[in-house]
């Protein structure tokens, strides 16, 4: 099982935005083949600050989603919404 943290910061204008944007596809990541959850996170003391927690049944899995129209179009819609650098880190639950 793979996890994958995606931290995210938006310009505040753009956060309700983000939102109906992930509101939107949650559903659509989720019933992508091999995605066994995925969750929203936000900072408590940056509410800019978002972070997406997602499991995978294996770094395959996940690839197939990022090189998919689906990650292109929602990852479209979003980067544009961004004032810094995405961070991103696969890592694998101990214990």
């Amino acid at each position: 099982m793979l996890v994958r943290i995606v931290k995210l910061t938006f310009k505040t204008e753009h956060i309700a935005e983000f939102e109906k944007i992930f509101k939107a596809s949650k559903t659509i990541i989720r019933d992508v083949e091999g995605c066994v959850s995925l969750n929203l996170l936000q900072d408590i003391a940056d509410p800019k600050i978002f972070f997406t927690y997602s499991h995978w049944q294996s770094e395959d899995h996940l690839n197939a989603y990022r090189n998919s129209e689906v990650f292109k179009t929602i990852w479209g819609k979003t980067k544009i919404l961004f004032s810094d650098r995405p961070e991103a880190w696969s890592v694998h639950k101990k214990q």
